[in-house]
């Protein structure tokens, strides 16, 4: 019985070879999709699961909230770490990451073998604590896990650097300098296999000992100063709701309220009220973070549900074009039905039967989508920026491929198999049901439904678009164009600002400013809380940035002053003034600055000038309060240069590098590049947006051109007797189009305020924004109505041209 259904189905799918192709095709694009989907939400999901004790891996979060701000942060005393683990039983182990590039270190470095001249630049420092490694039990290469960071002066490197630096050997023991510093040896204490692509940890390949560092004196002990992430290891068995309460009884009232109230705060007793700690599963971390400021790069779990429903969405357009298809052709297989009930076939036997050419069909299209997810992976993850592979020779992948294909074949024919076995033979042998096939509410309600998926991500994406482009051409503030920013300069030490000097005689500099403190992300960092001189202990302060700059910086970037005057290095009393910026005036609520002086954790700064705000963090985020002062914080130089030949300007500076520094190759980026690097999340969320509109609607399009040819066919006569009539090709196009023109209106209507919804939630998320204006719907609904009429016409005008002769000649 089942050979002969197969004989049946291959015989039919040969029969119509379109409406077949249509068929596979749409089922076949739209499993590939899935298919790459599925991929990238398996590799989000698999984040931080290979640790042995995962399950019990912490770290902490702290959720800040008072009149305006409400900010989550990873970063703690380093004091935290020891006070966690003394005075909470529930925890096992503690352990801290310190990656904050402020600090000499962390961050990149211009590294070199103590036996080599030359240098490298690395990225991927931090300090950590021996404990941490224990916590994570991190896999060694060479080395002991157990001593690996206990000395102080040593470091751990990953096996990939082990192998770049001293190939083939055995490094323990061999010594490594940073930043041409030979007063500050380290010793590589062990070397770790490299953390994998799926952990929040893996751009880590060196992290420093902690053993023994204070980075000033008091350093260790104070609850002041907040630059550690802290990591626990949670006993079997622990109530973690009861922990976190725990957590803020013990931590905040206690240790936090006590050393504020030590320090003289009168406002000690209201951070109970603004501040709440609690913890976070390490397997957590990458998708549930994207509100937590801890400058790592990490996948959305909105973003995973949003990527699932849109492949939902895809999946769903494909099975309504097999629906939409089988239905409309029950004409044809009507008198198929009615022949064989009437020899004595069962209902239950006709439903077998087209649930097998569903089935047929299902595999073949996901046989066809596996290939085409195969060939379009390197599209895929270009889009995504991953490195995905399909998992060939994991034992689960056919099974769950075979699964699919079952499930989606049975879903798929389910009602068109129960649709057509119930035609009754005494109605087909009259020739009632030709006419039903021509027209169904359920078929209409369908191809809506398919048009309103298209047209909503049609709109996301021009919302997206639009946004990417204001931000990027939006005014911040400051001149990001024609910017020049090199990088490592620290390595030249005293020798820096002759390299400046010099550059700034090549005749296509126009300004060079020393500071690593810069208005893109990836450059230092530095949060400080500023009150009024003599109001410390009476006032809240203003939570701000503390940059170090030069005289020349507010030149270089173009940042203009709105009162008061610039830094002037020769007068001396410039080391303790600073220049604020527009928002910490406000917020400190100061009345004519200029004269005035505040503090932070030093002595009183005067403020000898007032900068205009402007953005330095990304737009997502409204505009902070800054201190800018004198100082020095030499990693990289900026050069402002003048338009004319770029190429020439940059072989010009490269030399001059050279001459400063000829065993460290020159590194350097252009700011505008930068900038536009921090919304890359964005940009990336704009493709893949635009990559399945453009499939959404070639699926649903294919699906509009088979049912456009079946209802040329099934009015062909109709079409004949009116061309008899006069009519004229015109009058039969809009004939055959206006239904599904009216279609596309209506999925307008419904998908409009739905993607004003979706995308004004969206937008939230930005402190800067653009509106949501009108033509917006506009382009979207006449996009959809082109191609939608576009799909149509080609059918519509093929039936119109066709002689009357041939529709009529068997009436």
């Amino acid at each position: 019985m089942i050979k002969n259904y197969l004989k049946i189905a291959i015989r039919q799918l040969r029969k119509q070879k379109m409406y077949a192709a249509i068929k596979v095709g749409g089922f076949a694009l739209s499993i590939a999709a899935c298919l790459l989907i599925a991929l990238y939400i398996h590799n989000e999901l698999s984040y931080d699961r290979s640790y042995p004790d995962a399950d019990r891996i912490y770290r902490i979060v702290g959720e800040y909230q008072d009149i305006g701000v409400h900010e989550k942060g990873v970063d703690w005393p380093a004091v935290m770490s020891k006070v966690v683990k003394s005075d909470f039983p529930e925890v096992e182990k503690a352990g801290r990451l310190m990656p904050n590039s402020l600090f000499w270190g962390a961050g990149s470095n211009e590294l070199k073998r103590g036996d080599d001249p030359e240098n490298s630049h690395e990225e991927g420092f931090a300090y950590a604590d021996q404990s941490l490694l224990e916590i994570l039990k991190v896999p060694m290469a060479y080395g002991d896990i157990a001593h690996a960071l206990t000395e102080p002066q040593t470091m751990v490197i990953s096996k990939s650097k082990a192998d770049k630096y001293f190939p083939g050997q055995n490094p323990v023991g061999k010594v490594m300098y940073l930043n041409n510093n030979k007063s500050r040896p380290y010793k590589i204490g062990a070397v770790m296999q490299d953390f994998p692509a799926t952990s929040h940890l893996h751009v880590y390949n060196f992290l420093l000992t902690l053993s023994g560092v204070q980075f000033w004196n008091g350093e260790q002990t104070t609850w002041s100063a907040s630059n550690y992430r802290v990591y626990i290891t949670m006993k079997p068995g622990t109530n973690i709701a009861r922990f976190n309460q725990k957590l803020n009884d013990v931590i905040i009232k206690k240790y936090y309220v006590g050393s504020m109230l030590k320090n003289g705060d009168k406002n000690a007793e209201s951070i109970i009220s603004k501040l709440k700690m609690y913890v976070q599963n390490i397997t957590d971390i990458n998708l549930r973070s994207y509100d937590i400021h801890d400058n790592m790069s990490h996948g959305d779990i909105r973003f995973i549900w949003l990527f699932g429903a849109v492949a939902g969405f895809i999946l769903m357009i494909a099975c309504i074009n097999f629906i939409n298809l089988s239905t409309a052709k029950s004409a044809n297989r009507a008198k198929e039905v009615g022949l064989r009930k009437v020899v004595g076939s069962q209902r239950s036997g006709l439903i077998s039967q087209f649930l097998t050419e569903s089935l047929l069909y299902s595999f073949f299209s996901f046989a066809l989508g596996l290939i085409l997810a195969w060939i379009l992976l390197p599209y895929f993850n270009m889009l995504a920026s991953k490195s995905l592979t399909i998992p060939w020779q994991q034992w689960w992948l056919l099974p769950i491929i075979l699964a699919s294909a079952l499930i989606i074949g049975i879903v798929a024919g389910i009602y068109p198999a129960f649709y057509l076995s119930g035609f009754k033979p005494a109605d087909v042998l009259k020739g009632k049901l030709s006419a039903g096939s021509k027209s169904s509410v359920l078929r209409n309600g369908l191809v809506v439904f398919q048009f309103t998926t298209s047209i909503i991500l049609i709109i996301s994406t021009i919302v997206i678009y639009n946004q990417m482009q204001y931000i990027l051409n939006k005014k911040v503030g400051f001149e990001k164009d024609q910017v020049l920013m090199i990088q490592g300069t620290n390595t030249l030490d005293n020798e820096v600002k002759n390299f400046k000097n010099e550059l700034l005689k090549l005749p296509a500099v126009e300004s060079a400013s020393i500071s690593d403190f810069l208005p893109v992300s990836g450059t230092k960092r530095n949060g400080n809380e500023f009150h009024n001189e003599g109001k410390v202990k009476e006032e809240a302060g203003a939570g701000g940035q503390f940059w170090d700059i030069d005289a020349d910086y507010l030149k270089t970037f173009g940042m203009k002053l709105v009162a008061g005057r610039n830094f002037n290095p020769e007068m001396k009393t410039d080391s303790q003034a600073v220049i604020v910026n527009q928002t910490l005036v406000k917020k400190l609520n100061i009345k004519n600055p200029i004269g005035k002086r505040i503090v932070n954790y030093g002595a009183p700064m005067l403020i000898i000038g007032v900068v205009q705000d402007f953005n330095f963090e990304s737009l997502r985020d409204g505009i902070e309060p800054l201190v800018m002062h004198l100082s020095n914080s030499n990693s990289i130089v900026s050069v402002k240069l003048k338009t004319g030949n770029i190429k020439n300007t940059l072989e010009q500076i490269t030399a001059t590098w050279k001459s400063f520094s000829p065993n460290q190759p020159i590194r350097y980026t252009f700011m505008d590049e930068s900038f536009a690097n921090m919304y890359a999340d964005v940009q990336r969320m704009g493709r893949i947006f635009t990559s399945f509109a453009v499939l959404a609607i070639i699926i649903a399009c294919l699906g509009l051109f088979a049912l456009a040819a079946f209802m040329a066919e099934q009015r062909s006569k109709e079409i004949g007797i009116r061309k008899v009539l006069g009519a004229s090709i015109g009058n039969i196009t809009t004939l055959l189009s206006i239904n599904f023109i009216k279609l596309v209106l209506i999925a307008i209507i419904i998908a409009s305020p739905v993607a004003w919804w979706a995308m004004t939630k969206w937008l939230q998320e930005f402190s800067y924004r653009i509106n949501i204006s009108w033509w917006m719907f506009a382009l979207a609904g006449m996009v959809a109505v082109v191609i939608a009429v576009a799909t149509v016409s080609y059918q519509s005008i093929k039936a119109a041209l066709m002689n009357p002769v041939k529709s009529l000649k068997t009436e």
